[in-house]
């Protein structure tokens, strides 16, 4: 593989792209010179050679493009959803590969010196997990005591990233309070907050406000705040406007957007020109007004 070049570009705006380790989705990505790359894993990338072909793309992406790295745990195991609320004697499989596959990334994000994104829960399937608890506030409790052992063990390589359940969503004055208080490492996914506040834009806000400082990372991808559903920034009813004074300048960000093939990135790479558009409008328009 050739050599690559960083570009600088001023303002808070990054440009982040994603994608698996297949060379061609990693050479079509890194061709743009991201600013912060993220890497998407699957169960199948933990078998032995897969395993060392990820810490060889990871180092070669360090090594030639960009030292802003993160690597995204999987999400699935076998069709079961990778939950911190996963119960070891019910779905015994699935949360025997979340426990050892956050520590393969564990090890391999410590050598590398790059961050891990691990969920502290997913979405609508969470419900029949929560209701095994005896209320909410048991099934939370079991996700916090797993998340402080996590970040322990991490030892400042891992982010959380917020769902769309009850059991770890952002918006919740509650539980966003907890996370406060547990000085969580963030992910925030902007249409993640969305959905979990049913589209309200105002709490949205309130969200993205209270959590800023413990904000690390961002998705940024739109939504019409009901489902899943990953649109394009600008294409959803998510005010990006008023999003943008309130991200957190320090974190990185990537655009959480997929084509209809992964071997393209066009819709990552017009969401990051629709919110640069706006930094640069902004930045113009706070010096008209100097």
């Amino acid at each position: 593989m050739t050599q690559l070049v960083m570009r600088q570009r001023p303002g808070k705006i990054q440009l982040g792209l994603k994608a698996a380790q297949d060379p061609a989705q990693l050479m079509n990505r890194l061709q743009y010179r991201p600013q912060v790359f993220e890497f998407f894993t699957s169960a199948a990338d933990f078998e032995p050679a897969a395993f060392q072909a990820l810490k060889a793309a990871v180092q070669f992406v360090k090594t030639n493009v960009t030292e802003q790295i993160v690597i995204h745990h999987p999400m699935s195991y076998q069709g079961v959803h990778l939950d911190q609320l996963l119960d070891p004697h019910r779905e015994a499989g699935a949360y025997q590969f979340l426990q050892t596959s956050t520590a393969q990334l564990l090890e391999l994000a410590t050598e590398l010196d790059v961050k891990i994104l691990v969920h502290g829960g997913y979405g609508s399937d969470s419900a029949p997990l929560i209701k095994a608890y005896d209320s909410l506030a048991a099934a939370r409790d079991v996700v916090f005591e797993r998340l402080d052992e996590l970040v322990r063990q991490a030892n400042g390589h891992v982010m959380i990233e917020n769902g769309v359940t009850a059991s770890f969503m952002y918006g919740d004055p509650q539980l966003d309070e907890r996370i406060i208080q547990h000085h969580y490492p963030l992910v925030c996914d902007l249409s993640h907050v969305f959905i979990a506040l049913h589209g309200d834009m105002a709490l949205t806000m309130l969200a993205l406000k209270r959590l800023a400082p413990l904000i690390q990372h961002y998705h940024l991808v739109d939504s019409m705040g009901q489902r899943h559903d990953s649109l394009p920034l600008g294409q959803g009813l998510i005010d990006w406007p008023r999003v943008l004074p309130v991200l957190n300048p320090h974190a990185t960000m990537i655009y959480e957007v997929p084509d209809e093939t992964d071997a393209t990135c066009a819709n990552m790479l017009s969401s990051y020109h629709y919110l640069r558009a706006l930094e640069v409008r902004s930045l113009e328009g706070g010096r008209l007004n100097d």
